[in-house]
């Protein structure tokens, strides 16, 4: 049986709690297949990020061609991209296949940093999403990501709007606000949407990029965006509750179990 793919844009992170791992586990649990492009090694355990070594473009461009020549992709996920050649490189390869397939979905996760608030990138982290953004169908902030791409705007519905410039979509998440729940608001250029999710114990490794892979993975098999954020939460909310442990810190989320 032929699997739908979602070329993966991301860091490799040797704990194994975000990054590459985070998104193929993900995107295989809803039912595609990642093609996973590493563009940053990293030094990291499941709490801090000591050392980002970028990857050369001209790698990502020979790994990118060799799939694009082959396999049909029917969306792209975006993660850490670690220099600035290599932003611009992705962006070409996007528009090289939206010249194929212009409604291609493209979910950028905007990682700034970790969660501990460790660089991922040796360079300006917000400057190097610039060629990318306007690329995007869909870009998945959490709150402070959010804060910083719009230059410092903190009302939530000025930055959505801000954001909307560029994408047609964006799904701020709202897990670093206070309070026993969180809460996660949809808005696009036409419709907008919120979802309430019990906040559950302890810190965890890798919920962004399960929640955005996971997006990616149902909107290449022909979802909505909104029936994809609604699943794709649902999906990762699971992972969460069931993560489990590999040492002191933050918790694995538990993406293996194919999801429902």
């Amino acid at each position: 049986m032929k699997r739908t793919s979602v070329l993966v844009f991301a860091g490799l992170d040797p704990s194994g709690g975000a990054g590459l791992q985070a998104d193929i586990e993900s995107i295989a649990a809803l039912g595609a297949h990642a093609l996973p492009i590493v563009t940053t090694l990293t030094v990291q355990d499941n709490d801090r990020v000591f050392a980002v070594y970028p990857v050369a473009a001209s790698v990502l461009r020979e790994q990118a061609q060799a799939l694009m020549e082959k396999i049909d992709i029917a969306a792209v996920k975006i993660g850490i991209v670690g220099s600035s050649d290599n932003a611009q490189l992705i962006a070409e390869v996007i528009t090289a296949l939206r010249a194929r397939q212009a409604d291609l979905p493209v979910v950028l996760d905007p990682v700034l940093a970790s969660g501990q608030g460790d660089a991922l990138s040796r360079e300006n982290a917000v400057h190097l999403l610039a060629p990318l953004r306007p690329l995007a169908t869909l870009i998945t902030p959490n709150l402070p990501e959010a804060v910083a791409l719009c230059g410092g705007e903190a009302a939530l519905r000025m930055q959505a709007m801000q954001l909307l410039k560029e994408a047609p979509h964006v799904l701020i998440k709202g897990a670093h606000a206070q309070g026993e729940h969180i809460h996660n608001h949809w808005f696009s250029r036409s419709a907008q949407r919120s979802w309430q999710w019990p906040r559950l114990p302890g810190a965890f490794h890798g919920s962004g990029c399960t929640l955005a892979s996971a997006i990616a993975a149902l909107l290449a098999q022909g979802q909505s965006m909104e029936q994809a954020i609604e699943r794709a939460q649902i999906f990762c909310q699971r992972a969460l509750d069931d993560a489990y442990v590999i040492a002191a810190g933050q918790h694995i989320p538990a993406r293996h179990r194919r999801a429902g």
